[in-house]
Parts: structure tokens; C-alpha cells; sequence
């Protein structure tokens, strides 16, 4: 072996991956670290209300004006979003059309959490191939409004075997807190349940029961298979960016739950005005001290990512 070659194997095993070397014989070591990979664990795509699409109605959008793909992508790239998780909102019904458009479109950089109805059990023969649609990673499941109940009354006890059976993540919020959540986390250990923002609705927070949430969610980190959405924290916080009385909910939950179970996400339509869709990235990214620059690298994108099997 050459002393040349010698040389560069002793470099490339001691030097770090970031840096740039260019010696006599060598050329140029190694290059620059990757980009960190970041993905939006939720947000909402909507068109406008047409005849074959309508919006229901009573329900309005979180914006007067339609949220559209050509709206989205370049926000998404101003503030270096790589990909993002569609979920259809909840006045376009249990319609899942857009999202999929989205994804058709752009495989690269949108993937869906559809919508399902989860009173209606005939529902389950859909679960079995759900995954089969192109960009379909899993169901948003809510339990909100009228629908509160089905978590507990066993409208949708049907609903959960059939997701763990067929292998379909689950993103779930109720508004009666995550306690709901517990007897589907213990009855199936194989459903990746991910509990979305934190747990906490924005009527949970106006009746001051945030805390309270947080511990409920909190205590669900003992399952393995339950994972929590670090999201919307702007849309929650009563203060401007970096939105520092969330920061302490924050660490609690990273802390029980662990980098590789914890998502950075926006739903960024809620609260639109409230903060850039910059300053949502560097909340965490740069405002966070208490994340390492490897939890980052989880938080921000490959916990969602290895999640859901989203490659």
C-alpha cells in the first residue's frame, strides 16, 4: 500500500465529516455534512369549494382563502422544509382527494394521513389495502366535537384492531385529553399511535388544563408503541416567538418520550399569522437548548420518517 494511501485512510478515520481537506496526493477529503433532512409532520392542503369537491357546510377553514399545493411548496422551500404530512382538514369532510393529488404530484415531498369515518365499521375493508394508494402513510383519526365520544362509547372500538391488523399508523387527538388513549395503547401493542400536538386542543388550553394534558401524554411514553407530535406549538403559545411558555412542555415530553419518538411539526394554517414558517423551523432548531444537534436530526425529520416507512 502506498504511503499516499496509508495517509488517506488514517484522515478519513480521525477527521470529522465535516470537513474539507485538500492535500498533496490526496485531492479533497470529504465534503460538507448532509443537509439535515426536515419534514412537517402535519399540514393542511385545501382547494377551493367546488361542486365536485364542496366544503361542508357550518364548518369553516382556518383561512378565508384555500391553502393550495402551489401555495405550500414554495413556503416549504423558502424555510428549507424537505417534505411534509398531508392531512385533510376538516371541512372537506372524509375526503382524502386533494391530499392525494398532493402526493401523486410531488412523491418526494408530500405523504397523507387520510381521513376515515370512524362510525361507520364497514370502514375496516378499506384499512386492508390503504397503504396500496400511492402516498397513503396512515389514518388522522380525531375525536373532537360530537365525535368526542367515539374514543370511549365503543363507536370506533372497530377501528383500532383493524389499523393494527393491517399496519397503518395512526395520528389521533381528542379532546378530552390523551387518557382515552391508554386501553388502545395497552389492547394493541403493534399500532404505531402517534398523539398529535402534544395532546392538547386549543379548548383544553383556553379551560387551562395544558399541564394536565402534557401528564396525561406524558405517562403514555411507557408504551413503545406511541410516539407524540412536538406540534403547533405557535398556534398554542399565548406569546410571541420563540413562544417561551411552551418550552418547558416541550422538554417534558422530548424527555419521556426520546428523540427517536418525538416529531417537529407546524400546522401552520392554524395561527397562519402568528409566526413564519421560518421561525417555526428555527424554534426548535436554534431557541431549543436542551435538543443535541443528533436529536435534531430525529426530531426534525428521521423519527417521522423511520415512523411511518416513509423512504
Amino acid at each position: 500500500m502506498s504511503r499516499s494511501s496509508t495517509r488517506r485512510q488514517f484522515l478519513s478515520a480521525h477527521l470529522g465529516a465535516g470537513a474539507v481537506l485538500a492535500l498533496p496526493g490526496c485531492g479533497a477529503l470529504s465534503t460538507a455534512p448532509a443537509k439535515r433532512t426536515i419534514v412537517d409532520a402535519q399540514i393542511h392542503l385545501w382547494s377551493p369549494s367546488t361542486a365536485a369537491l364542496p366544503w361542508l357546510p357550518g364548518v369553516p377553514p382556518q383561512m378565508p382563502e384555500p391553502f393550495t399545493i402551489e401555495r405550500a411548496l414554495p413556503l416549504m422551500d423558502e424555510a428549507g422544509i424537505d417534505r411534509a404530512i398531508v392531512v385533510p382538514p376538516s371541512w372537506v369532510g372524509d375526503r382524502n382527494e386533494y391530499a392525494l393529488e398532493a402526493a401523486r404530484r410531488f412523491p418526494s415531498r408530500f405523504g397523507v394521513m387520510g381521513r376515515l369515518p370512524l362510525n361507520k365499521p364497514e370502514a375496516a375493508a378499506q384499512l386492508a389495502k390503504w397503504r396500496e394508494m400511492p402516498g397513503m402513510l396512515g389514518v388522522r383519526a380525531l375525536f373532537l366535537g360530537p365525535s368526542e365520544r367515539w374514543l370511549t362509547d365503543g363507536t370506533a372500538d372497530w377501528f383500532w384492531p383493524a389499523a393494527e391488523k393491517a399496519g397503518v399508523p395512526v395520528m389521533a387527538l381528542a379532546g378530552s385529553g390523551a387518557d382515552g388513549f391508554v386501553r388502545v395503547a395497552q389492547a394493541h401493542p403493534q399500532l404505531q399511535l402517534i398523539i398529535d400536538h402534544m395532546g392538547i386542543t386549543v379548548a383544553a388550553m383556553r379551560a387551562g388544563r395544558t399541564a394536565e394534558v402534557i401528564g396525561q401524554v406524558e405517562r403514555l411514553a411507557q408504551y413503545p408503541n406511541v410516539s407524540v407530535k412536538l406540534s403547533a406549538v405557535p398556534n398554542l403559545s399565548t406569546q410571541p416567538y420563540p413562544f417561551i411558555d411552551f418550552n418547558d412542555h416541550v422538554r417534558r415530553l422530548f424527555n419521556a418520550f426520546g428523540p427517536q419518538r418525538s416529531f417537529w411539526g407546524t400546522d401552520i394554517t392554524n395561527g397562519f399569522a402568528k409566526a413564519s414558517y421560518k421561525q417555526r423551523v428555527t424554534h426548535f432548531t436554534e431557541a431549543l437548548g436542551f435538543l443535541s444537534s443528533q436529536d435534531l436530526d430525529w426530531v426534525m425529520g428521521r423519527a417521522l420518517l423511520t415512523r411511518l416507512k416513509w423512504v
